[in-house]
């Protein structure tokens, strides 16, 4: 998949954000992400906010409300808008969570999906028709998770690797999801991002998160990153090289500066390992 343009750090493109960046986007973010669902078919000031970026920078969607696992019809009206909305924009990449929000109406959270072979089968349907939609792949979100379904006959990691395969689809790795779950669900952090398959992956993110409890952590968004989070990403990177990451922040927003600060932190360990992969290849 061609999502050339896109590349290096980013940053989650917020309404309250705007003033300050309008002023002056630091430069070391190279690209902005939103959720189409907060843009679709506006106008006035809105649309004109919207435009002076798109019009600037690469941007990438990354959906809320599909809910690919969800029990109710695919909203394939909802899709040929998103279409519309990203040939409009000219976004190459569109992402979702793996994960449902809706029945008869939406939930406004994210709820995990059974990991079993028959949720494989039919969220993997979901995900080919989506991409039949839009003519183009998606890249699907791991997302975290707070109870297991009861049901589950498969492992996060292997429900994930399934559904990859199955729906030929990418993956957007959050890394900050895998170290919530694995302090959630006490496993190996590491190990887990090593078994994914490499060449599925496409685009990364990282944020902060909230610590409830010694081993349980809600994934917030409204926090800066933590030290450990910041190492598994250096570790992802080491793992599979560089991919574009975006840094997310939803609410509790600090100075622009500070938040460029993360992004910067992204830039540079990003550029670390372009560094020994250009020495590897020269040597």
């Amino acid at each position: 998949m061609d999502i050339s343009g896109i590349y290096g750090a980013g940053l989650g493109l917020r309404r309250e954000l705007i003033p300050a960046l309008k002023a002056a986007v630091p430069p070391v973010i190279n690209f902005f992400e939103i959720a189409p669902e907060n843009w679709l078919e506006i106008g006035g000031a809105s649309n004109r906010h919207l435009r002076y970026f798109t019009e600037r920078y690469p941007f990438v969607c990354h959906g809320l409300s599909l809910s690919l696992g969800g029990p109710a019809p695919l909203d394939e009206v909802f899709l040929k808008r998103v279409k519309t909305f990203l040939r409009e924009h000219k976004v190459k990449l569109y992402t979702e969570h793996l994960s449902y929000c809706s029945d008869d109406g939406h939930m406004y959270d994210l709820m995990p999906i059974p990991f079993t072979e028959e949720a494989v089968r039919y969220v993997s349907a979901r995900i080919r028709r989506t991409q039949e939609i839009l003519e183009q792949k998606i890249a699907v979100e791991n997302a975290s998770f707070y109870v297991a379904p009861a049901i589950n006959k498969m492992s996060e990691l292997e429900f994930i690797k399934a559904v990859l395969e199955e729906a030929d689809c990418l993956l957007h790795l959050d890394v900050n999801n895998v170290y919530v779950n694995s302090v959630n669900h006490r496993y190996d952090s590491l190990q887990f991002i090593r078994s994914l398959p490499a060449g599925r992956i496409v685009y990364l993110h990282i944020a902060g998160h909230y610590r409830e409890a010694k081993d349980l952590i809600v994934d917030t968004h409204g926090a800066g990153v933590i030290d450990p989070v910041w190492a598994l990403l250096d570790k992802t990177y080491q793992i599979f090289g560089v991919h574009p990451t975006l840094l997310e922040r939803d609410f509790n927003f600090p100075p622009l500066e500070d938040l460029a600060t993360e992004v910067k932190h992204i830039a540079a360990l990003q550029a670390k390992w372009e560094r020994k992969r250009a020495r590897l290849q020269n040597a």
